[in-house]
């Protein structure tokens, strides 16, 4: 039922199919790992075996992902105890944010660097934004506690930058931040301004709020044009300021779609677990909807 719904994971069953087939042995290999590297205190095989598969501990977490579904109700729908349901979403999610994002079979896009080149032997344009989200606010006493309160929406949240090529479709996110870094702060630190000059030809779209990047990139940052009458400005200075904004906005709206499409998956609408979760949150998300995005574009379906 799970897999035939997609109402409930948010993907095709197709999809899941490839995921168990990819993630399945990874979880099953550390696990391994894990066991081996703590001091043995029975015998080879020994010890009670996993009822939880691996394929019910992806499910799991894909449910929790898209629905935001607590840890209790997964443990009885699933007819476990809670504290597996945690285990399992905490083994399973680091899994799903390293797998990067999937734009065609066996091409998955793990880094910045990585966007950047595949914009540019594509010859596709990229369009870059930051998008905040809510979560709970640091305990009294913390001395970073105020890094946490966005200067734009006054709430305490975390924020990723968001790359998607011309049609909104999802390229990469990146790890989260405390949401009083700025946005072109953000994007330096993750170091688009030295990926840019010296990397493949590409047009990156950008808001006002990366104002200045066009100028450290060679001009590959795009955007909205400055203005230059700050008073009495003529009639038709108003005019084509207007029209230059609004094409600039037409062509970079695809990203709000994209990130629209990332809030859809109810973890990232507001976020109460734990803050250190957040960036294998929003990554192992961005992985999942790219996943989709590109099989549903390659569906017989769209053809």
């Amino acid at each position: 039922m799970i897999i035939s719904n997609r109402r409930i994971t948010g993907l095709t069953g197709d999809v899941i199919a490839e995921l168990v087939a990819e993630v399945g042995p990874l979880w099953h290999g550390r696990h391994q790992v894990k066991l081996a590297s703590r001091p043995r205190k029975r015998a080879a095989g020994g010890g009670p075996k996993h009822q939880f598969v691996s394929v019910d501990r992806l499910l799991a977490t894909l449910v929790y992902l898209r629905h935001g579904a607590t840890h209790d109700v997964l443990a009885c729908w699933f007819g476990v105890d809670r504290s597996t349901i945690t285990r399992a979403v905490n083994e399973v999610r680091p899994l799903l944010a390293e797998r990067g994002c999937t734009v065609s079979t066996g091409v998955q896009l793990r880094t910045l660097a990585d966007a950047v080149e595949h914009l540019g032997s594509s010859g596709m344009t990229g369009i870059i934004d930051g998008t905040e989200i809510r979560v709970r606010r640091p305990a009294v006493g913390r001395k970073d506690r105020d890094r946490f309160i966005s200067g734009k929406n006054k709430q305490n949240a975390v924020k990723s930058m968001v790359v998607t090529d011309g049609e909104g479709r999802v390229l990469w996110c990146s790890p989260t931040r405390p949401a009083s870094c700025a946005d072109i702060t953000h994007a330096r630190q993750l170091g688009l301004v030295t990926l840019l000059p010296d990397g493949p030809a590409v047009e990156i779209l950008a808001d006002a709020g990366y104002q200045c990047l066009g100028a450290q990139t060679g001009g590959r940052v795009v955007t909205p044009p400055h203005r230059k009458f700050k008073k009495t400005a003529p009639v038709w200075y108003e005019e084509m300021y207007e029209l230059q904004r609004k094409a600039h906005s037409s062509r970079r709206i695809r990203v709000e779609h994209g990130i629209a499409h990332l809030k859809n998956w109810r973890a990232l609408a507001r976020h109460l677990g734990r803050r250190e979760h957040m960036s294998d949150t929003v990554q192992a998300i961005a992985g999942l909807l790219s996943h989709e995005q590109t099989a549903d574009l390659h569906s017989p379906s769209q053809t």
